[in-house]
């Protein structure tokens, strides 16, 4: 069992975390600006659901995989990067489309779904930092420490889709203003395959 106070400062670290500036919360802004704000919140229902898979992984020990292998962290995070890559120059092909009469990529809400989905399960950093964020927050003493791991990464995960659907709304709103003026929704694109760009570079840059 969880005691409330323990609960209450996870929370508001995990609120903290979520505002910060990083993959997630960049992927969903890019995303939501782009496609719309249900676009967004659909990408952020991916993204919820990785988080339950790198809690899965941790409540049960499977992350310590990705922190002592350098194997597997380095073939996840490369299938990462070169999603992003993927992302990225499609997003510079519609930006090339746009106001044209080239037909623009049409994302089902399934499309966008997988999309938050590969994104988040194929960043072993989220793991790790679950890996070493969770326990702090688990007493041994009070009961089962994997079913402590797991509601901690729940309520995580409930502070990120508030966060996530908040920044969806707010950058669907200036999307739409963006998408008023063919330029405009030129330079978006293209700003959103710079930062798709920029996010792969970093993931396979990065070091356990």
């Amino acid at each position: 069992m969880i005691d409330p106070n323990t609960a209450f400062i996870f929370i508001t670290a995990s609120v903290l975390l979520a505002l910060a500036p990083g993959p997630d919360n960049i992927f969903v802004l890019t995303q939501s600006m782009l496609q719309g704000a249900a676009a967004g919140l659909l990408v952020t229902l991916g993204l919820c659901t990785g988080l339950l898979v790198h809690t899965t992984a941790v409540a049960f020990g499977v992350a310590v995989i990705f922190q002592t292998s350098a194997f597997a962290f380095t073939l996840l995070k490369l299938m990462g990067a070169a999603y992003l890559l993927y992302l990225s120059w499609q997003a510079f092909r519609a930006g090339k489309n746009a106001g044209g009469n080239g037909d623009k990529p049409h994302l089902t809400g399934r499309s966008l779904y997988r999309r938050g989905i590969i994104m988040n399960i194929t960043n072993p950093k989220v793991s790790i930092f679950f890996l070493a964020f969770l326990p702090q927050f688990a007493d041994p003493g009070a009961g089962s420490l994997s079913g402590q791991l797991i509601v901690l990464g729940l309520l995580f995960i409930a502070s990120a889709l508030l966060v996530f659907g908040c920044i969806s709304l707010l950058a669907g709103r200036l999307g739409r203003w963006f998408k008023q003026s063919e330029h405009a929704e030129k330079v978006l694109n293209r700003i959103a395959g710079t930062v798709f760009a920029g996010l792969a570079l970093k993931l396979a840059l990065t070091e356990r």
